[in-house]
């Protein structure tokens, strides 16, 4: 049987948002959060934190939250996960899933898990998937710290932009606009392959580890999501935000 594994990198180097993890939200960090809101997806093998701070793991360790420590040298998400993959303790497969829950999306749903797992049982040649939220404001698809996705008509990417792409002269939310919502998922072969290829020029260029993949010939899906009133954190600012709409969001109160 498949095995599904959640991994959530956390760092407190963060360039835009320092000591960004244990920031609090309504009183708990925001780590706590993604873990509990992700622990809702009901087919894990196993969730764990992964990170090279100890802080974070202190933190972890007192709420008895799996935990995995990691290099201090990655600089990408994904470089994070596939160590943390190596040394879950899963003896995971070569097939096996291995999800990436970024720690800054406080604001997740279950079912997105759900949503980036799918394609591989739907489609045996998909070994990679992104989450891809339907964006339905201007701002959003103005906005440089959203990565917007363009795909192909087998809804596989073909590059990743902080620029507002596809290009429109007026946006509407019937352009089909997407972005890449936090949750990122791979056969563990096909993660481990990612991580032996060297950053490519567009991946440094829009810090995007998507433009990796196909920047080199492979192949990501995007799992297609519904807009929802859900918000990543990337500064201060963003924290606010996230404090007053998680209040009105399907999870709240639910752990």
């Amino acid at each position: 049987m498949t095995k599904i594994v959640g991994l959530i990198p956390a760092r407190m180097k963060a360039s835009r948002f320092p000591g960004k993890p244990l920031a609090l939200i309504h009183g708990r960090p925001m780590i706590e959060h993604v873990w509990h809101r992700a622990a809702m997806y009901g087919k894990w093998s196993g969730l764990f934190i992964c990170t090279c701070d100890e802080e974070i793991a202190a933190f972890a360790r007192s709420k008895n939250l799996p935990v995995i420590m990691t290099a201090d040298t990655h600089t990408r998400a994904l470089d994070r996960v596939a160590e943390g993959a190596e040394k879950c303790g899963l003896a995971l497969a070569p097939d096996d899933i291995v999800v990436c829950v970024q720690g800054d999306e406080p604001m997740m749903q279950p079912d997105m898990i759900d949503a980036v797992c799918s394609p591989f049982f739907e489609d045996a040649t998909v070994e990679g998937t992104v989450l891809g939220m339907h964006v339905v404001d201007e701002e959003v698809f103005l906005n440089p710290d959203t990565v917007k996705i363009v795909h192909d008509i087998n809804s596989d990417v073909l590059y990743t932009s902080r620029a507002p792409i596809p290009y429109c002269r007026t946006f509407t939310p019937d352009l089909g606009a997407r972005r890449i919502y936090g949750i990122l998922a791979f056969r563990q072969h096909y993660l481990k392959k990612f991580t032996e290829l060297p950053p490519t020029p567009l991946e440094l260029l829009e810090a995007c580890d998507s433009n990796r993949i196909c920047g080199t010939g492979l192949r990501q899906r995007v799992a297609f999501y519904p807009n929802i009133p859900s918000f990543s954190v990337d500064s201060a600012v963003d924290l606010k935000i996230v404090e007053r709409e998680i209040l009105k969001d399907i999870c709240w109160g639910k752990y």
